[in-house]
């Protein structure tokens, strides 16, 4: 199996998941395999749904729609184009995937099969419905993929090289574990936004999206802002209250009313609008419906700070800040060559 067929073969997913990609499944004409697919991928969205209560149909939908926009061939080319995929030797690569947020693992998942690897996944048991059936999909497409993707829940077991994703804790356990195969290992990892106080309303409300979006629980959403001496909040919180339906939901309202206990318990100084709130602190990674803040007093000094701070940063959005910047709210529609961590997956994979 040749580049091309893989890259055709990811296409045609694409196409495939297109049809998930809105409120409203809708069947389409010219899609592979339909008929004996479509129904059953439905049917996986639901069990997605029922297993897992921060994977709503909305949050579900919005990872597809997202997949569904890259997997085209236009995209994947220009991803693939700077790489040399002609020497590459097959070997089994293990994929240990996080579940935070829906198909989080997916960008992986493809990186080994596109560059004409074996692939042995460990899911996350929050999120294990999605992926297998579209693995199933896959090998229909291009039968070429059969024998070569294989799921397990047992331990991992001959492999030639490794992929893991986790928490600082279990990313140690990683390391030390894989320390004789070839791996990437990934921690935790939270994104922050650089306010300046001259940002417009569009811009907050953009913001809002990269904050509230699977309910705060991906890597890539902000969870902390940095803001100027005698920054008022005022603007920000009218321009994020879009998001307000949010604490009509269960789980999102648990945690909301626990944390907000916490803080009045512990007399910890916030701000909060009904459904968020707004606590000083240095730390990144902050609880769900809670937002940290810090303040700068330079611009150089906060910069130093950020660099200092890398490896725990997955994302800045910013206007005109960093080099590296994200524009608000785009913090969740990364593209194929947006790696996380910043670490080449597809230049590993060709040097195993």
């Amino acid at each position: 199996m040749n580049l091309e067929q893989r890259v055709n073969a990811f296409t045609e997913l694409g196409k495939f998941l297109n049809q998930f990609s809105k409120e409203k499944v809708e069947k389409l004409e010219n899609v592979k395999h339909n008929d004996l697919f479509f129904v059953g991928f439905k049917h996986q969205i639901k069990l997605a749904q029922e297993h897992n209560g921060w994977f709503t149909n909305k949050n579900i939908i919005y990872a597809i729609n997202g997949w569904s926009k890259l997997l085209n061939n236009n995209y994947i080319n220009k991803w693939l184009t700077k790489y040399n995929f002609n020497n590459v030797t097959p070997q089994k690569v293990a994929i240990i995937m996080a579940g935070n947020i829906p198909l989080v693992g997916f960008h992986d998942f493809i990186s080994v099969l596109i560059s004409g690897h074996d692939i042995l996944v460990k899911q996350s048991s929050n999120d294990k419905h999605l992926l297998p059936y579209l693995a199933k999909y896959l090998e229909y497409v291009e039968p070429n993929f059969k024998n070569k993707i294989t799921f397990t829940e047992e331990k991992l077991e001959a492999f030639d090289a490794v992929i893991a994703t986790g928490s600082d804790n279990t990313a140690r356990y990683f390391e030390y574990y894989f320390k004789n195969k070839p791996s990437i290992i990934r921690k935790n990892r939270n994104s922050v936004a650089v306010l300046t106080g001259n940002e417009n309303k569009e811009q907050l409300e953009a913001l809002s999206d990269d904050i509230f979006r699977y309910y705060g629980l991906g890597c890539r959403n902000v969870s902390k802002l940095f803001v100027p001496k005698d920054y008022d909040f005022k603007d920000f919180f009218e321009a994020v209250y879009k998001w307000h339906p949010v604490i009509n939901e269960a789980k999102y309202a648990n945690n909301y009313d626990y944390n907000k206990a916490v803080y009045l318990m512990s007399e910890f100084e916030m701000l909060e609008n009904g459904f968020l709130m707004i606590k000083e602190d240095a730390s990144y990674s902050s609880p769900i419906a809670t937002l940290f803040y810090e303040h700068y007093d330079s611009k150089e000094e906060l910069k130093e700070k950020l660099e200092d701070d890398e490896d725990k940063i997955q994302c800045v959005v910013s206007l005109g800040f960093v080099d590296s910047e994200i524009n608000f709210g785009e913090t969740q529609n990364p593209k194929l060559w947006d790696y996380a961590d910043n670490v080449d997956t597809i230049a590993f994979l060709l040097k195993i």
